[in-house]
């Protein structure tokens, strides 16, 4: 991770906890030592994590032989650089100063640790289970109709920063640049598949088109989908809603009698799927390095993102329940804007795919697709319709 002219000019805008005005004083070793033998809620707040979490990982990645202590700095406060600056979207020149490190050790050590948890971060992404998800079992909106159904697919928009001869191909359509990165999740908030790098002009047809064809894919179990929402096509494996036909909340006002078994689809179909509005929303608040260009290579501009994916998922295996969590749970989740868009979770996945792939099923039969969002529909509307009698 080298400085940038721009960086040290402080041209980008960092966020800095407030109590660290007041911990300037101390270096870093000290600092460390006094969030992580204080309360549980100062660890979360600037390391991004309760302490038990904080330190599993450092044994994990200490067991695993990824990063040692050094005469100077042990693991705790190696991990702590790195989460401190992907977790306060920090610049070098900011967390040098509270660490009082050069720029050249800060930067090493952030680049270990990112490495390292690229290392190990297919450990934490788990593909979708035989059982159905008790989102979807234990909702009498959702079964038996989406019983087959094991997460959501979507896109977001992540800005990047490239040299201005890379720039085209990473303008997207509203001009600016990002790369996109394609995400499946479950609906309890957990990553099942990423992949980062796309340029920000790719369709995100074309980028699911290339996670379902690349050595490390994507894979849906037979016999089961994927919902994904209108941007996409009513494909194999993935289910999409109705077009032409009311879909997201503003378009179901308050009141609004549902008309027939499309909308009623729809509506439920939208409601499921966006677990994947929630989990970015999570990602976000919790690394809003994601929310700006960072001035790193681009090939460690999208290692984070699969980075702070994996530590996202270690998080919620471990304290499900915390703070950051609580934000993004369905009764109090926050509306956020799609920006972004798909990251891939293997090395591989570390370029960016120039050929031209687009979406191409010819040997699949769409019109099953469109059977099976039919008979869900029919059996939801239904349902529907008794229980409306029935009161």
């Amino acid at each position: 991770m080298e400085s940038s002219d721009d960086e040290k000019d402080g041209i980008y805008e960092n966020f800095m906890p407030k109590e660290l005005s007041h911990n300037l004083a101390l270096n870093g070793t000290k600092f460390v030592d006094e969030v992580l033998h204080g309360q549980s809620e100062r660890c979360l707040e600037n390391f991004r994590m309760d302490k038990p979490v904080f330190y599993k990982l450092c044994d994990i990645l200490q067991g695993k032989g990824l990063l040692r202590h050094t005469n100077r700095i042990k693991i705790e406060e190696q991990l702590a650089i790195f989460l401190f600056i992907i977790g306060h979207n920090l610049r070098t020149r900011a967390v040098q100063e509270l660490f009082r490190y050069s720029g050249e050790t800060i930067s090493r050590h952030f680049n270990n640790v990112l490495n390292a948890i690229m290392a190990i971060s297919l450990e934490f992404f788990q593909p979708p289970g035989s059982d159905v998800p008790p989102e979807i079992s234990q909702d009498p909106r959702f079964y038996p109709y989406f019983k087959d159904c094991v997460g959501a697919v979507d896109c977001i928009h992540v800005p990047v920063m490239v040299g201005v001869d890379e720039q085209g191909p990473f303008r997207n359509k509203n001009g600016l640049l990002s790369q996109n990165v394609l995400a499946a999740c479950s609906f309890d908030l957990k990553f099942h598949y990423v992949l980062a790098g796309w340029e920000g002009s790719a369709s995100d047809l074309r980028v699911l088109n290339s996670a379902l064809t690349r050595r490390n894919k994507l894979q849906v179990p037979e016999g089961r989908y994927y919902l994904v929402d209108n941007k996409y096509a009513n494909m194999p494996d993935f289910i999409a809603p109705y077009l032409g036909v009311p879909y997201n909340s503003d378009e179901f006002p308050s009141g609004y009698h549902l008309q027939d078994a499309k909308e009623l689809f729809n509506q439920r179909h939208f409601l499921l799927r966006n677990a994947t509005d929630r989990i970015f929303g999570a990602l976000k608040e919790r690394f809003p390095i994601l929310m700006s260009a960072p001035p790193y290579p681009l090939q460690t501009q999208v290692k984070l993102v699969v980075a702070a994916c994996a530590l996202h998922n270690y998080i919620r295996r471990e304290k499900p329940d915390d703070m950051l969590f609580k934000m993004y749970e369905p009764e109090t989740a926050l509306q956020i804007q799609e920006s972004l868009a798909p990251l891939e979770v293997e090395q591989a996945i570390m370029h960016v795919d120039n050929h031209d792939l687009e979406v191409a099923f010819e040997a699949e039969h769409p019109e099953h697709s469109s059977q099976i969002r039919d008979s869900i529909a029919t059996e939801m509307w239904e349902d529907y319709i008794r229980d409306l009698a029935s009161m």
